[in-house]
């Protein structure tokens, strides 16, 4: 039987060969490795949005029930792929300031297509919660008069998206497309997602829920927008470009700041907190990521991935082979072996406690479903990987220290931090009664 300190030794001796495999690499290696990471990562998007992109000009051309299940399956895979990007986000602002375009959640879907009439009800905090943009091709926002006239990439980015200054008011990116692909999901925390039928796109005397012409060109105008902007992000991790600046176009201790920044904040802070313990705290499928979709598992797995490709130096790309080079983990075994075998165990624990709650999502019980009231081993599946994203973060803050930099911010969330902030009671258990 193996112990715990057999475990240790073992990790620290096979990090100790991978620093050994770098030779003890350079700060400024592992930065300038980082940035190609990236770059491939970023590049992986474009392809499989592109993708995507093909699958709904086919959808559109000859719109079925086979069509549709083959855009909603490249929506799938290309979320399999961005999620494995999202830790280059904190602490580099140039990411930091553009995601929202392409990622932003949860929206307030009636402002695009029709709702069900229980949810397209005037909201105090958001007067255009059920604006229907597909139905109305005016808008007034205020004393302003928006001409929707024309669905374009341009109104989508330039006066849709954000309308009034409200989060809520996503009109562009991955969940705007998956709202259009599966329509409302009217299930609650029972089965089952959204399940728009394919004749809501059909140019016809087939079409459903009317303007099907405008409802086609919403989604060919989004999905265009989605492929121009993750094109752009792409660049800006090429050389010269502003992202990849930010991280080796600085000291070299600022750009590994940058990069545990980023590790900790995801682990923390968005998914830990904003993405798991937020939804499980408030048992509502509304804090569901992909929520039209019941994708979410795939989405937080695969931000489990990308964490530890970052860390190890070495992602898997879309076609199969692989980015390897001088890595953090080469870099922290250099210094604290141990460290970097804690580490090492650490990412393991967070990718097998995710791996069992996609697993379950996938046997049949997805995240809206485990986090129901009352499904008490659901929620112990979803909070095994919350502690798990949890005890990382504890070890990544302790690398900063190994590495002797200045101390970094890693982003929080009430849910963890405050949790009577979150529902306005001192009793946070209240919620499971």
């Amino acid at each position: 039987m193996i112990n715990a300190g057999n475990r240790l030794l073992a990790g620290a001796l096979f990090a100790l060969s991978c620093g050994a495999l770098w030779a003890a690499p350079a700060p400024a290696a592992v930065t300038g490795h980082y940035a190609e990471m990236a770059s491939a990562m970023y590049a992986d998007t474009v392809v499989s949005a592109e993708r995507l992109q093909t699958a709904v000009e086919q959808l559109l051309a000859e719109p079925g029930a086979a069509t549709l299940e083959a855009a909603r399956a490249a929506w799938v895979e290309a979320r399999r792929i961005y999620p494995q990007t999202e830790a280059l986000r904190f602490g580099n602002p140039v990411v930091d300031e553009w995601e929202g375009k392409v990622n932003a959640w949860p929206l307030d879907e009636g402002l695009i297509d029709y709702v069900d009439p229980g949810y397209s009800v005037a909201s105090d905090q958001n007067p255009l919660h059920s604006a229907n943009v597909i139905a109305n091709p005016r808008l007034n926002v205020g004393a302003r008069m928006i001409d929707a006239s024309t669905i374009t990439p341009d109104l989508l980015e330039n006066e849709l998206h954000q309308v009034g200054q409200i989060e809520a008011n996503v009109a562009t990116g991955y969940h705007a497309i998956e709202f259009l692909l599966w329509g409302q999901d009217l299930n609650g925390t029972g089965p089952g997602a959204g399940a728009r039928p394919w004749t809501d796109f059909a140019q016809d005397d087939r079409c459903t829920n009317d303007n099907c012409d405008r409802r086609a060109a919403y989604l060919r105008a989004a999905t265009e927008l989605l492929v121009s902007d993750l094109r752009w992000m792409a660049g800006e991790w090429e050389q010269g470009g502003s992202a990849r600046e930010v991280v080796t176009g600085v000291a070299p201790d600022t750009g590994l700041a940058v990069m545990l920044t980023g590790l900790g904040s995801l682990s923390y802070g968005e998914l830990a907190g904003e993405r798991m313990k937020l939804a499980l705290l408030l048992n509502d499928p509304e804090e569901e990521q992909d929520c039209f979709s019941d994708n979410t598992h795939n989405s937080h797995y695969y931000n489990v991935v990308g964490m530890e490709a970052i860390y190890l130096g070495r992602y898997l790309r879309a076609d199969g082979s692989v980015v390897a080079g001088p890595s953090l983990s080469a870099l922290v075994a250099a210094r604290a072996p141990a460290l970097d075998a804690e580490m090492r165990e650490r990412l393991q624990a967070s990718r097998a406690a995710m791996t069992a709650l996609k697993e379950r999502a996938e046997a049949g019980e997805r995240f809206d479903q485990m986090i129901a009231p009352g499904n008490s081993a659901g929620h112990a599946v979803v909070q095994a990987a919350i502690d798990a994203l949890t005890t990382q973060t504890r070890t990544i803050e302790r690398i900063v220290a190994a590495l002797e930099l200045q101390p970094i911010e890693i982003e929080g969330s009430d849910s963890l931090d405050n949790p009577e902030a979150v529902f306005g009671s001192d009793d946070p258990a209240a919620v499971f009664q």
